[in-house]
């Protein structure tokens, strides 16, 4: 379950396109000196969020890319997805034993525990795939204008250590759920 650079640095850029574009191309020069981004993985990602659908490429003098829908129809997910992002909590928990144990056989040499299929395994997965539901609806439900309207009333630290404990700025805190 991680965010790699890739995914943040995809909606850095699709941010700035939202700041910058005014409905007029945005290169990817000016994104790359903004946000200190390398142009080169720029060139990367905006071909991925292209085929993606969510920027459009404008050629010739003053070219470069503009959002494909409005900054509302366009969420957090949206982007993750077309960069191959995925931070599926459970995407990885399959049943397996963990290297090192002996698979041991019956008397018919079939896997007696080739999978594992406890109560602990089933509950955890469980808890992980609901997990996983409610980031997937989270990122779902947040788009980049939503992240905009957000920016302009609320002052954004340097240093994440001046927000730790506080509340985040674009959701209320989704508290403790009952399973």
């Amino acid at each position: 379950m991680r965010l790699t650079s890739k995914g943040r640095y995809a909606v850095r850029a699709m941010l700035d396109l939202t700041f910058h574009s005014s409905g007029n191309p945005v290169r990817l020069q000016e994104i790359s000196t903004r946000q200190s981004i390398s142009l080169h993985y720029l060139e990367q990602l905006f071909r991925k969020l292209r085929t993606g659908k969510v920027v459009k490429s404008v050629r010739g003098p003053g070219g470069g890319y503009v959002l494909a829908r409005s900054q509302d129809e366009i969420s957090v997910k949206d982007v993750l997805d077309c960069v191959g992002e995925n931070i599926n909590p459970a995407r990885d928990i399959l049943g397996v034993p963990s290297s090192g144990i002996e698979i041991m056989k019956d008397e018919s040499g079939n896997d007696i525990n080739a999978i594992v299929d406890t109560k602990e395994f089933n509950l955890t997965k469980s808890y992980f795939e609901n997990l996983g539901t409610i980031m997937q609806d989270y990122l779902a439900t947040t788009t980049l204008g939503d992240l905009a309207r957000k920016s302009a009333g609320a002052a954004f630290s340097a240093t994440s250590q001046d927000n730790a404990g506080k509340e985040s700025i674009i959701r209320q805190n989704v508290g403790e759920m009952n399973q």
